[in-house]
């Protein structure tokens, strides 16, 4: 080597010549090396997690919260307390309906998600207090109390509301309530503005119900619903005018739509996802239809085969899943698999 000065910096030239070589991209290689290992390590962490974000999660359904219920839709303060005393002992961790339908599942390894639904938006659910405090035994405070209990059990729900609005008659008391929903990690859905049967209704009457609550939910909290619950399950006509349509000067583009029955949902990663009509269950005991198609039949389901249930890796930014499931991974997500 000679040095060949350049103003006050030396700089050396490497002259080839017979027998000399250029020098080995290490650096490419130590990269590539590092990706393998780190992925290696990441599918050793899934196959220990035993994780399947292919697997079934449950969408629960809830109404009124009520010590006298007036129909099988109503649940006790004691046993929705109890609901949740089950959940957080079997490993799940509630996320909303919103982060369930993008796709963004974020929770500890060997977890298993649930999406903590309630329809038509009752004061049973939330009500607050003069102190902005959620009053007692409503859906709202005994989520939370639960969650104070359990470490990693997210205080976390999607309220489907109508016109009805938690009870709440003025523009101010509404928007206060849609708020403290928003700043407290809640998500706001879609449940049309008169809990309307869309099966019956012709498309521009769809929109007018849909578009109604996309505006007052906007109007109030300053944000739009991610997901619509189709009030007793029915869907329109054509299932495409529940996700998107138009109203007036207001647009709506739901990203799932729900029904009112009667099977887990698939993963959102899954080819089986269909995000026009995505299954929920009824929060029910085992009587009479529930002895089978409810929520504490298909927790005990679940929690029998835990291979068909949806098990955290840890990693939000994988779709991790034991390698024979392949074939039902969704091509949208081929980026993220992490197969083991």
């Amino acid at each position: 080597m000679r040095l060949r000065v350049l103003g006050m910096v030396a700089v050396g030239v490497v002259v080839s010549g017979c027998g000399s070589q250029a020098p080995a991209p290490v650096a490419h290689v130590d990269s590539a090396a590092k990706i393998k290992q780190a992925k290696a390590v990441s599918s050793a962490a899934a196959a220990k997690a035993k994780a399947n974000e292919l697997g079934q999660i449950p969408v629960l359904m809830y109404h009124r919260i009520v010590e006298h219920p007036g129909s099988q839709d109503d649940r006790t303060p004691d046993k929705f307390r109890a609901d949740l005393e089950r959940l957080a002992k079997d490993g799940y961790v509630p996320i909303t309906a919103a982060e369930y339908v993008t796709g963004k599942i974020g929770i500890p390894a060997g977890k298993h998600p649930v999406v903590l639904t309630f329809d038509d938006s009752s004061p049973s659910q939330l009500s607050l207090d003069d102190l902005g405090v959620p009053r007692k035994d409503t859906a709202v405070s005994i989520l939370r109390e639960v969650a104070a209990k359990h470490e990693g059990f997210r205080p976390v729900a999607t309220f489907y509301v109508t016109r009805d609005m938690f009870g709440k008659s003025t523009p101010e008391e509404q928007a206060q309530t849609l708020l403290w929903l928003k700043d407290n990690g809640f998500d706001i859905g879609n449940h049309t503005l008169d809990h309307s049967n869309l099966a019956t209704r012709s498309k521009d009457e769809v929109a007018k119900e849909i578009a109604a609550v996309q505006k007052l939910v906007g109007a109030l909290a300053f944000t739009k619903p991610v997901t619509l619950a189709l009030p007793y399950g029915n869907q329109p006509r054509k299932k495409e005018w529940a996700r998107s349509g138009k109203s007036g000067n207001t647009a709506y583009n739901h990203t799932g739509v729900f029904l009112a029955g009667y099977t887990p949902a698939p993963a959102p990663y899954s080819k089986t996802f269909d995000p026009l009509g995505i299954p929920r269950i009824r929060a029910m005991d085992k009587k009479g239809d529930c002895a089978q198609f409810c929520s504490t039949a298909w927790l005990d389901w679940l929690k029998d085969n835990p291979d068909m249930r949806y098990t955290s890796d840890g990693d939000a930014n994988t779709v991790a899943f034991p390698k024979f499931k392949a074939p039902f991974l969704r091509k949208s997500f081929a980026t993220k698999a992490l197969p083991y």
